[in-house]
């Protein structure tokens, strides 16, 4: 199988800080998945922000064992990434790599990246500015869900319509989407009768008292305003004339981000009793489904794009009431697992204020989705009836539970997923070593200072140009300079003591051109060391012959 070399941060992959966001718990899941699923000789970690080798491996211990050779890769050592054949990047941010890859060839390696939350300024900015990068057939981005990637899709549509109209583009290759969804450690999640009655003394309910859960993020703005939940929940329980408790297990980055998420909430359900969970620990979000008889999201929020909460709950065994919305379609399936509420929202082009606001940063990303959520309809009706017929059929749970978990287990375990991934690999490396091979090129964008520049100095040193010592120099005086902080720069990638002896040593013989110095140098090291003559004149060693 394919293998690729793993852009490696604690941030990316680590769930266990506090308050993680939902990609901190899909790159710890697919870490996790791929130490312990894929099927490769030697892992490939490419320790692409020079974090603590120590931080990394105390990562790759927690969610291993490593049970196979590791290579580390630093943080410079792009060339070796094609001895992995492709690079997996934790975002959407693939277009930076892809000139970066110039000065290896396109053909070098091949990349891929993923998708999170799509709806900010500079991932939007990434995924648009991938029509224009050096991407490649042998590329490709993930999409965790269709109606991810089809909102991906209406992003490209109009980038390219731009660079058709302002450029006259008749060529713009398209980028590859592919479509693989985030994945579930089916183990980690199950119904333990002991954690049930245990949660629910501890949070005061009654051990046959209906109880819905709620799992993710508390946030008005980003996540989904929780009051559809609330009046669905409340016209549930004035149906079957009980009392109806209500788990809100997560939390926010910021307090009062999370009192008024569960303020909002409490407004709408008068007679439900809200109990939140407080501990947003691993454990505790393993255990608290067991409390719960129902599983609950009615998200609203374009921040969303998979949504790993129901899939947790279908891991489990519970079966979800779910809007029918963004990648919730892709796992819930309506009448099986549970039931999908449906969604409305207003027509294309009643939005273009809210569009023209957030891009000349009139307005915040947090108000942007909030704003957009506000007018995200969730029929309520449905959901209560919803809600209602599972508090009321213990078999209909039971079954809706028991096709979930088998769904969650035999589609969306990471053991499938990462299977998915490396054939991924492998259809891009066939289509890398059918192309011809590209040739190392610079990136446009960045062009060499030397050329950039050409007109700002009186003249560039050449190969028939004839350099002298500027005066005699003894044997380690040349070494003694370099020894000054002010005269090198690590970055500046110097000749080292021994190649600045040797050209002094050479000058020492009488003057001579360029070029001659060139061919007493090997070629590997030649435009290190030509660039560096110019560095020699400039504290006193060298000069032009008759200058």
């Amino acid at each position: 199988m394919a293998n690729a070399a793993i852009q490696l941060n604690t941030e990316a992959y680590d769930a266990s800080m506090p308050r993680p966001m939902g990609r901190h718990s899909a790159g710890e899941g697919f870490l996790r998945g791929f130490l312990k699923y894929a099927d490769v000789d030697r892992f490939h970690f490419w320790n692409v922000a020079d974090q603590s080798r120590g931080e990394l491996e105390a990562l790759l211990a927690r969610l291993g064992p490593v049970s196979r050779p590791v290579e580390w890769l630093g943080r410079a050592d792009r060339p070796r990434l094609a001895e992995a054949g492709c690079v997996y990047i934790p975002t959407p941010e693939l277009r930076n790599e892809a000139w970066a890859r110039r000065a290896a060839g396109g053909t070098a390696y091949s990349l891929t990246g993923v998708t999170h939350t799509i709806a900010e300024p500079y991932i939007l900015d990434e995924i648009a500015g991938m029509l224009s990068a050096p991407l490649e057939p042998w590329d490709a981005l993930v999409c965790t869900s269709e109606p991810g990637r089809k909102a991906v899709e209406t992003l490209l549509e109009a980038v390219a319509v731009h660079l058709q109209e302002r450029f006259g583009a008749t060529r713009i290759p398209p980028a590859q989407l592919v479509t693989i969804p985030l994945g579930v450690h089916s183990e980690d999640f199950h119904l333990d009768p002991g954690a049930r009655r245990r949660w629910r003394e501890r949070l005061g309910i009654p051990p046959e008292a209906p109880v819905a859960l709620h799992m993710g993020r508390f946030s008005l703005g980003t996540k989904m305003h929780p009051g559809p939940m609330g009046l669905a929940l409340q016209q549930a329980s004035e149906r079957l004339g009980q009392k109806i408790y209500w788990v809100m297990f997560g939390g926010a980055r910021r307090q009062d981000e999370e009192a008024a998420f569960q303020a909002a909430a409490a407004a709408f359900c008068r007679d439900v009793q809200l109990c939140p969970v407080g501990d947003t620990s691993a454990k505790t979000r393993d255990e608290i489904v067991s409390a719960a008889d129902v599983f609950l999201s009615l998200s609203d929020n374009v921040q969303e794009t998979f949504g790993l909460t129901p899939l947790e709950a279908m891991a489990a065994g519970l079966p979800c009431v779910v809007s029918d919305w963004d990648g919730y379609r892709d796992t819930v399936r309506h009448g099986v697992d549970g039931f999908r509420i449906r969604t409305m929202t207003p027509r294309p082009g009643l939005g273009s204020d809210l569009a023209y606001a957030y891009a000349h940063r009139l307005m915040a990303y947090e108000d942007y989705a909030g704003s957009a959520a506000l007018f995200t309809a969730v029929d309520v009706g449905d959901a209560a009836e919803a809600l209602a017929a599972l508090f009321a059929d213990a078999d209909l749970r039971r079954r809706m539970g028991e096709a979930g978990r088998t769904r969650a287990r035999d589609v969306f375990d990471w053991r499938v997923v990462i299977g998915q991934y490396q054939a991924l690999w492998a259809e891009l490396g066939r289509r890398r070593h059918a192309a011809p091979r590209q040739i190392p090129r610079d990136n446009p964008y960045r062009p060499d200072p030397f050329r950039m520049f050409a007109a700002y100095p009186t003249g560039v040193l050449g190969a028939a140009d004839v350099l002298e010592l500027a005066r005699p120099f003894a044997a380690g005086e040349g070494a003694a300079i370099m020894a000054r902080p002010s005269v090198v720069n690590v970055a500046a990638r110097l000749p080292d003591e021994t190649e600045v002896e040797a050209l002094l040593a050479s000058l020492g013989e009488g003057p001579k051109t360029v070029a001659q110095l060139m061919q007493e140098t090997g070629p590997e090291r030649r435009p290190f060391v030509e660039r560096s003559l110019t560095w020699l004149m400039k504290f006193g060693f060298l000069r032009l012959r008759g200058a």
